[in-house]
């Protein structure tokens, strides 16, 4: 089975809980509109692919982590798009879930991922108890304070911004948690991975204010301008567009160095190199080659 029908039909049976009886069928609507239909789901691809370069000998806790990043990372777009912080109207091509539901089930739906992601590992643990409570914290830690995504979204709200930090909370800390994840639910030494999710995640979010600066209206799926639009650092704005498409190749190359030695190491530093080059908006991989 291919890692993207892996990924779709965990989460789907991850959903399949907000159809219960006696459930608010709106919320469980929103929730499954947040997540469905995918986006590129490279957090969940990148723990498969470090769960099976380290063995992936209980298949069932690797879908448990790629599952519960995915939803909180579906969560964190949710609470992101809503006005108090970037009011965007599309998402995913398709209008922002507080366009199409409305605020407060907005929340709520971004709230319930959030739990869900959690409820998803701990059903997992009596496969491996030692590896889910790794799992646990290793998810907690790239959520809250004071390094997770929660924290990076708050330097929005600094009189001064630490750029370096606030990607690497903001994007860098649920793709370090992605990796780290990996090699934990496939029982191997997992803190090794951490660099290499970081400098994948910075990497990833400095391709996303290239695309917020250069992409046409349309073409990203979600609104564009945002980073000037809400005065918000980015890469682009502190380093130009040549100066971010340098930082990009600088941070996957960073990436590819910083993966641990495992038999599956070639076939992932492939795939890294691939998704660096897929992440460059289409006009700059085409003046640049």
């Amino acid at each position: 089975m291919d890692a993207i029908t892996r990924i779709e039909r965990a989460l789907a049976a991850a959903l399949s809980s907000t159809e219960a009886r006696g459930a608010p069928p709106r919320l469980g609507e929103a929730m499954r509109y947040a997540v469905f239909p995918r986006g590129s789901r490279v957090r969940p691809r990148l723990a498969l692919a470090v769960a099976a370069a380290c063995g992936d000998d209980i298949p069932e806790m690797a879908d448990a982590g790629a599952v519960a990043i995915e939803l909180l990372h579906c969560a964190s777009l949710v609470h992101d798009d809503l006005p108090c912080f970037d009011d965007a109207a599309t998402r995913r091509g398709k209008p922002a879930l507080h366009r199409a539901f409305g605020e407060p089930l907005a929340v709520l739906a971004g709230d319930a991922l959030i739990v869900m992601a959690f409820q998803t590992i701990a059903r997992a643990a009596l496969l491996a108890p030692s590896r889910a409570a790794a799992l646990m914290l290793t998810v907690g830690d790239s959520v809250g304070m004071p390094f997770g995504i929660v924290a990076g979204q708050a330097w929005e709200c600094e009189p001064e911004v630490n750029l370096a930090e606030y990607q690497r909370q903001k994007t860098g800390s649920l793709f370090a948690a992605a990796a780290v994840a990996g090699a934990a639910a496939a029982g191997a030494e997992s803190e090794p991975w951490r660099l290499f999710g970081e400098r994948l995640g910075e990497a990833y979010q400095v391709a996303d204010d290239l695309s917020d600066a250069t992409a046409e209206e349309g073409e990203s799926g979600k609104t564009i301008g945002q980073d000037v639009a809400h005065d918000r650092p980015s890469a682009v704005r502190s380093l130009g567009i040549k100066g971010a498409v340098k930082r990009l190749e600088e941070l996957a190359e960073g990436a590819v160095a910083a993966v641990p030695a495992c038999a599956g190491q070639a076939a992932l530093c492939a795939l890294i190199r691939l998704e660096a080059r897929r992440l460059l908006p289409e006009k700059l991989s085409l003046s640049a080659a």
